[in-house]
């Protein structure tokens, strides 16, 4: 059974990590995914790949902390496939640091990204989802339900030392989506959160000098000490990471119609931890 038969689907920071595992996972059910990273090359490979396995995709390279590579995403989408049904705010990266030594640009960085972005992005996206609901609702005509889809996590949830930016912008987006519920409610849109816990991406590698991220010409480490990711199995009940392709699983509840009368929750997936 498919459960995204035809939807549109936009999946942001989808070139890496849970994001590309969610592309392939909603590309498998049918739909038709936006594939979008700041970087172009993941983009096009996980684009290429769903092509390969007789999927539908599109690759949009795009940087969503700016507002004219949102325009570019939503423009480029519409004009593909006329609309939009799903939207899944994923991209993101870690700059972390102990509050006391954070500087500006770490903390606007991560609030950018982090929870700027996916109002930029959904927000943009109004024409198509809410406005074209209410064409629905004004002619009679049965509302589709549409989705978005916010990527939290536990540090946004609960704290974690030594991102205090991370979690702040983490703890935002669920303020938006439960928020967003409510606004949108009325029109059969669904906004829902999932909070992650310890996933094997990127972000929670060893760090490193080969683990990085570039923005405005600046190296981020990435990942997390050694010494951490050793220790972390033994507070997670099942006793490993999840993988992205586990991540990726509760994403496509939210954007399936499975989910269409759960809206305003957040979901934490962390092995039972």
């Amino acid at each position: 059974m498919k459960l995204l038969d035809n939807k549109v689907a936009i999946i942001t920071g989808s070139g890496r990590g849970i994001g590309a595992a969610a592309a392939r996972l909603f590309a498998a059910h049918g739909a038709k995914v936006i594939v979008t990273d700041i970087d172009p090359n993941p983009a096009n490979e996980t684009a290429a790949a769903i092509q390969a396995a007789g999927g539908d995709a599109l690759a949009v390279p795009a940087d969503v902390t700016d507002a004219g590579g949102v325009e570019e995403l939503i423009g480029q989408t519409v004009n593909a496939y006329g609309g939009i049904d799903i939207i899944v705010n994923n991209a993101g990266y870690t700059w972390d640091g102990m509050m006391h030594k954070m500087n500006d640009q770490q903390w606007e960085a991560m609030l950018a990204v982090h929870l700027t972005a996916p109002f930029r992005l959904i927000r943009a996206a109004v024409p198509y989802m809410r406005e074209a609901a209410k064409k629905e609702k004004d002619a009679g005509q049965p509302v589709k339900a549409r989705k978005i889809v916010n990527v939290s996590s536990t540090s946004g949830t609960r704290g974690n030392v030594g991102q205090a930016n991370y979690s702040a912008g983490k703890a935002g987006i669920i303020g938006l989506t439960k928020t967003l519920a409510k606004e949108w409610g009325a029109f059969n849109i669904q906004v829902n959160a999932v909070a992650f816990g310890y996933i094997d991406t990127r972000l929670t590698q060893s760090e490193g000098k080969d683990n990085v991220t570039e923005r405005a010409g600046q190296q981020i480490k990435l990942g997390i000490p050694e010494a951490m990711r050793q220790a972390a199995p033994m507070f997670i009940p099942m006793g490993r990471p999840g993988t992205p392709d586990e991540a990726a699983g509760a994403l496509l509840f939210f954007a399936s119609e499975l989910s269409n009368y759960v809206s305003g929750q957040v979901l934490e997936v962390t092995g039972g931890m």
